[in-house]
């Protein structure tokens, strides 16, 4: 409308697992208002800047012409995207990422998307980004991201638990500590979301900063399988190692003794993955950092043959 400026949104840096997790949105009222996804921690998402592991690139033909969908994987999880058919000027590029994933390529990606969903039949809520930018990358951009990513995680994670105490109100806010361009989102977040154990989102910046210093590879697991299934894919590889679901034990030193049987492929499996796999079971991050130094050094039954990764002693 003549006389309005709309406002573009600020491309918001988030780990996969934080979005996806999300099924609150905000449908802008008017015409040029924008839409929001708004995340656990508190993050209003119009758009957003991610990064990963070409994990998935596939194309549809219809009759308003091809259209492209695709995912990308990072420490914590997949970013899915798509190139719609009125995006004609994303097409060229997007064959070409498109052949080099069909032949076999495995490469690092940037992008930029605006927040979009869908309804599923059991009621939930799948998150994607509809691309407007997109960039093959190497490996310094792709962990200048993951740091990024991680410090805006962490300062949300902070915001969140000083919200905890307060009232759901922009003063009560303030005096709590919290920013002010996290206020409103995280009302909205609090009003909507049941409380949860923010320690999930800990882990998965620790899984990025591990891949960001190089501690751990670049090319992460797949996502597990009934996310797989929700989103009518099949769940992918690790190199040439399909990686095998965890079937939790009872007890906290089952579950890790469980996860390293499952995941270690001859390397041995990286302690971040193996936090992650207690914490996912219910166990707190400090117990089952605890757990694995009692198996490694009163036990003895895990060994750990380089620094950060660990493998079942051979009998």
């Amino acid at each position: 409308m003549q006389g309005e400026r709309r406002v573009r949104q600020s491309a918001i840096r988030m780990l996969a697992r934080e979005y996806s997790d999300s099924s609150l949105t905000e449908v802008g009222a008017g015409e040029y208002d924008p839409s929001f996804v708004v995340t656990k921690l508190g993050a209003r998402v119009n758009r957003a800047l991610v990064a990963g592991v070409i994990d998935r690139m596939e194309r549809r033909d219809g009759d308003n012409g091809p259209s492209y969908s695709g995912s990308l994987r990072d420490p914590t999880g997949a970013h899915f995207f798509n190139i719609a058919p009125f995006q004609p000027e994303l097409h060229p590029d997007a064959e070409e990422l498109l052949a080099r994933f069909e032949s076999g390529d495995r490469f690092l990606m940037i992008l930029v998307g605006r927040s979009r969903w869908f309804e599923q039949e059991d009621g939930g809520v799948f998150m994607s980004l509809r691309t407007e930018q997109f960039a093959v990358c190497d490996k310094e951009a792709y962990s200048m991201w993951l740091s990024d990513a991680a410090d805006a995680t962490l300062r949300r994670i902070d915001a969140y638990e000083k919200s905890l105490g307060a009232e759901l109100n922009q003063n009560s806010m303030e005096s709590a500590g919290v920013p002010s361009d996290l206020i409103q989102g995280l009302v909205s977040s609090r009003e909507h979301y049941p409380d949860f154990d923010s320690e999930n989102y800990r882990v998965g910046v620790l899984q990025a900063l591990s891949a960001a210093s190089g501690r751990s590879s670049l090319i992460q697991e797949p996502i597990p399988e009934e996310e797989s299934q929700a989103a009518g894919q099949t769940p992918a590889a690790v190199g040439d190692q399909p990686v095998t679901p965890v079937e939790p034990a009872g007890d906290l030193h089952g579950t890790i003794i469980a996860t390293i049987n499952a995941r270690d492929s001859g390397e041995g499996v990286e302690y971040d993955s193996i936090i992650l796999s207690c914490v996912e079971a219910g166990f707190s991050r400090e117990d089952a950092e605890d757990a694995l130094e009692s198996l490694r050094d009163v036990e003895g039954s895990i060994i750990e043959p380089r620094f950060g990764f660990f493998r079942i002693l051979p009998s």
